[in-house]
C-alpha cells in the first residue's frame, strides 16, 4: 500500500495536480462545526447543505465501503493577474472571481481524477472508488486539511504554506486501505486581514463564515432579490468575491497556473460593465459555454451587473446602459435597475447640493 500510495501521488502530478494527499474518513470534529453552522442558519438558501443528513460528514454513508479519501489540488490563478486587487470597486470595469474566468473547473478536475482512478485500476485491477468535484455532499475542506493539502484559514478557505489558496479541490473516495498523510497545521497566527477586508463582514468570527452576508453567496447562490443592505458593498463584483484571498499574506507564494483551460475567456478579467450588460441572452449563452458562470442563469447575471452599475461612476453611458433594459420581462432585473438608477440620481443631487452651497 505504501508503494501504491507513492505511485498515486506521482501519477497525480503527471496528470496536472500540484498535490495529492490521503486521509481517513473520521470527520467527527468537522461534523460538529457543520451542525452548529447549520443551526445558526449560516447556509441561507443552500438547503442542500443539510438535506443529506450525515452523509456529508460520514463518507462511508455516502459511499459504503469507503476507507480512504484521496484529495487533490489544482492551482487556478491565471497568469497576469498580479494586479487583480486594483480592479476591486473599479468605477466601470466588472470584477469576476478569478476561479470563474476560464473553463468550468468541475469538468477539468473530474476528467483528471477519473484518469487517476483508471490508472490505479490498470495497475491493481478492480477496486471501489467514486470521483467527486463539488458534485455530492462532501466536506472537501476538512478532508483536504486531514490529507495535508493545507489548513482551513480564518476565511474558511484552504491555505497551503507553500502555495497560498488559489486552487481547486477534488476527491476520490476509495476502499483501498492506503497510508494516510499527517493533518496540516494552521499558520494564520494573529493575522486577521481577511476578516477586516471583507466588504460585508461575512467572516463573523475567525473560521466562521455567514454565507448570507458573503458576496459569493449573494451573487451566485441567491436567486432572489439581493438585500439592499449589501448592494453598495458589492461594488463591481458581479460573480463571486476574492477579497479575502487577495489580501492573504500566504498568497505571495501562489504560482500562476499552467492550465490553459483556466485562462480568461472573452476578456472577463477586465470587461466593461456596460458591455457585459448589453449581452443578449443568446450572446451570454454562447460566451459562458463551458464556464462555471453558466450556473447562475441570465437573469441573475443581469441582476448582479445592475447592482454593479449602480455602484459605478455616474456617466451618461452608465445611465443609458441601465435604462436600456427597463423594459425587461424580469421583475427582479427591473427592481435592481431602478435601485441602480436611484443611486445615480441621489449622487447627482448630492453633487448639485454641494455645488449650490
Amino acid at each position: 500500500m505504501a508503494t501504491l500510495k507513492a505511485d498515486i501521488v506521482r501519477w497525480g502530478t503527471e496528470l496536472g495536480f500540484q498535490q495529492v494527499g490521503i486521509s481517513d474518513i473520521d470527520l467527527a470534529d468537522a461534523e460538529l462545526r457543520l451542525t452548529d453552522w447549520l443551526a445558526d442558519g449560516c447556509h441561507g438558501v443552500m438547503h442542500y447543505m443539510q438535506k443529506h443528513g450525515k452523509k456529508r460528514s460520514r463518507p462511508e454513508r455516502l459511499i459504503p465501503g469507503t476507507l480512504r479519501i484521496i484529495s487533490a489540488r489544482m492551482d487556478y490563478l491565471p497568469r497576469n493577474q498580479e494586479n487583480a486587487d486594483k480592479l476591486l470597486d473599479h468605477d466601470s470595469i466588472a470584477y469576476v472571481s478569478r476561479y470563474a474566468l476560464g473553463r468550468d473547473y468541475h469538468k477539468v478536475l473530474r476528467r483528471r481524477l477519473q484518469k487517476l482512478a483508471t490508472r490505479i485500476e490498470q495497475h491493481i485491477g478492480d477496486y471501489g472508488y467514486r470521483v467527486f468535484v463539488d458534485s455530492a455532499p462532501v466536506l472537501e475542506k476538512p478532508l483536504a486539511e486531514k490529507a495535508g493539502i493545507g489548513w482551513i484559514g480564518k476565511h474558511t478557505n484552504i491555505i497551503n504554506q507553500k502555495a497560498g489558496s488559489w486552487f481547486f479541490l477534488g476527491e476520490l473516495y476509495t476502499d483501498l486501505p492506503l497510508p494516510v498523510d499527517d493533518k496540516a497545521t494552521a499558520h494564520c497566527g494573529t493575522c486577521r486581514e481577511c476578516i477586516d477586508i471583507c466588504p460585508t463582514d461575512a467572516i463573523v468570527v475567525p473560521y466562521k463564515l455567514d454565507a448570507r452576508r458573503c458576496i459569493s453567496y449573494l451573487t451566485i447562490e441567491l436567486r432572489e432579490s439581493i438585500p439592499i443592505e449589501f448592494r453598495k458593498a458589492i461594488g463591481n463584483r458581479i460573480y463571486g468575491c476574492d477579497d479575502c484571498q487577495l489580501c492573504c499574506p500566504w498568497n505571495k507564494f501562489a504560482e500562476p497556473t499552467g492550465e490553459d483551460d483556466f485562462a480568461p475567456r472573452h476578456g472577463l478579467d477586465a470587461a466593461e460593465l456596460s458591455e457585459l450588460f448589453s449581452w443578449s441572452e443568446a450572446e451570454w449563452l454562447e460566451r459562458t459555454a463551458g464556464s462555471a458562470i453558466r450556473r447562475i442563469g441570465y437573469e441573475s447575471w443581469l441582476r448582479n451587473i445592475a447592482v454593479a452599475l449602480g455602484n459605478a461612476r455616474t456617466t451618461a453611458v452608465i445611465i443609458s446602459t441601465l435604462e436600456s433594459r427597463l423594459d425587461s420581462d424580469s421583475e427582479l432585473v427591473v427592481e435592481h435597475i431602478n435601485w441602480a438608477l436611484a443611486q445615480h440620481q441621489n449622487r447627482d443631487t448630492s453633487v448639485k447640493e454641494n455645488t449650490d452651497v
